[in-house]
């Protein structure tokens, strides 16, 4: 298992050298079905997640909250919470400079609108770029849409690092094939690879070859896509009878999984009884059972963020699968 940390969230080396908390406050509060957080509101959460224990936060030149989750980063620095390095700080190239020649542009701008000197982890967020004039998820369309330059793209990733503006660099939603193929020009290897997993969606053949590279495997959506209504995680029958006998909730038991798989996951949540909630994953007077854990490998899987928006005619993704690689 992880290092445990001070703050009660364990901790994970990163093939860089750097320790990332295995639990994230995620932030992707624009993305929601209906996004309802000002500000102040995510100032105020943020502030609540770091009295409660959180250090690392996640969040994305996409979700249009960089400026708030500095905010929320200096008015913790100021009360005195916490310094800086004991913070871990997520953030992610969007589409629209995944290009060679705007990668540096994209992570300046997100230091600015952060507030911050470095990150402490930079992904490309999606194997996908847009023309540079399109900042907002889906806005694009025929002729506007691209597969990722990989080798070029990532050259430009690691000159990121190179200059300390990034800690560590990896990459989101690369599949086996994507990944292999970066591998093969990689001079500096991902640290992590954020991808969406959970009891329903377990990525077995990426965490495998993830191990194997060294590469740190981060779950998004870990609750299976709970906030758009999807319910193969919560609804699960199985985990509430896992949570029924253990007197735990179902939520609990899912995480557990996926800490148990050596994974790092990202939580979004507004509630700071959930938030504490949370932490009880990490508690080691209680793991699923060999039984338990043969059982939950038997869900059926299912992806419940399938990147429709990249599908489309005109893309050069004419299919869920062809964008996923068959990884399905």
């Amino acid at each position: 298992m992880p290092q445990q940390q001070e703050s009660g969230i364990p901790v994970v080396t990163l093939n860089s050298g750097h320790k990332m908390p295995a639990m994230a406050f995620g932030t992707a509060y624009s993305m929601q079905p209906t996004p309802t957080m000002s500000a102040d509101q995510i100032t105020s959460v943020m502030l609540e997640a770091i009295e409660i224990g959180y250090r690392h936060f996640d969040t994305a030149a996409v979700y249009g909250v960089e400026e708030d989750v500095g905010a929320g980063i200096k008015a913790a620095l100021e009360k005195g919470l916490v310094k800086r390095h004991q913070l871990f700080v997520t953030t992610k190239l969007w589409c629209n400079n995944a290009h060679p020649d705007r990668v540096l542009l994209g992570i300046k701008e997100s230091l600015r609108k952060l507030g911050l000197e470095y990150v402490d982890l930079y992904l490309i967020h999606m194997p996908a770029t847009v023309a540079s004039n399109i900042a907002t998820y889906g806005a694009w369309k025929k002729g506007e849409l691209f597969a990722l330059e990989i080798k070029s793209v990532w050259a430009a990733m690691e000159e990121v690092q190179k200059l300390g503006l990034a800690k560590s660099i990896g990459v989101s939603n690369f599949t086996c094939k994507k990944l292999n193929e970066l591998l093969t020009h990689a001079k500096i290897i991902p640290a992590v690879n954020q991808v969406e997993m959970h009891v329903a969606m377990q990525e077995k053949k990426l965490r495998e070859l993830c191990k194997k590279k060294g590469i740190h495997v981060s779950a998004y959506s870990p609750l299976g896509g709970a906030q758009w209504g999807f319910d193969v995680v919560l609804g699960n029958k199985l985990l509430k009878e896992i949570a029924r006998k253990k007197e735990k909730s179902v939520a609990q038991i899912a995480l557990r999984w996926i800490y148990e798989q050596g994974t790092s996951v990202i939580m979004k949540s507004f509630n700071k009884e959930r938030l504490k909630e949370n932490f009880g994953i990490f508690d080691n007077n209680w793991k699923l059972t060999e039984e338990e854990s043969k059982e939950i490998e038997s869900i059926p899987q299912v992806r419940t963020a399938p990147a429709n928006a990249f599908v489309f005619e005109g893309s050069p993704f004419k299919t869920a699968e062809d964008f996923w690689d068959g990884e399905m």
